[in-house]
């Protein structure tokens, strides 16, 4: 069965993929977000319709906001390495935010519908 949005179950394929290779690598327990957000991106790329992807982004921006804030206590404990980048919680915290912003206006896009996607309203 092919996915409705390729895109969309093809992001959540690398962010379940990323998630096990950080989880192997760093062993904690934030490394489950990845993990959590990819699968379900790939329910959204395989089921057809706005309102799974419009609650999507809704929850990711919150949950976005709680571990920006997080991270931002953990910066005097960060060394500069990819690691310790990948693993914290303000970068998943800032891709959260920013990936349920792009969900949401997506949601309300013309493509979803059926139409065509050129961000003309």
């Amino acid at each position: 069965m092919m996915p409705k949005h390729p895109i969309t179950a093809g992001l959540g394929l690398v962010l379940v993929l990323v998630g096990l290779l950080l989880l192997a690598s760093n062993q904690q327990l934030l490394c489950l977000v990845p993990c959590v957000i990819g699968p379900s991106l790939l329910y959204i790329g395989y089921r057809p319709g706005r309102i799974s992807l419009i609650v999507f982004g809704h929850v990711c921006v919150t949950v976005g906001c709680f571990l920006a804030t997080w991270g931002i206590y953990l910066l005097p404990y960060s060394e500069p390495k990819l690691a310790h980048v990948l693993g914290r919680p303000l970068f998943w915290g800032l891709f959260a935010i920013f990936g349920g912003i792009c969900a949401i206006y997506h949601g309300f896009c013309r493509c979803i519908s059926g139409g065509r996607c050129d961000g003309q309203g």
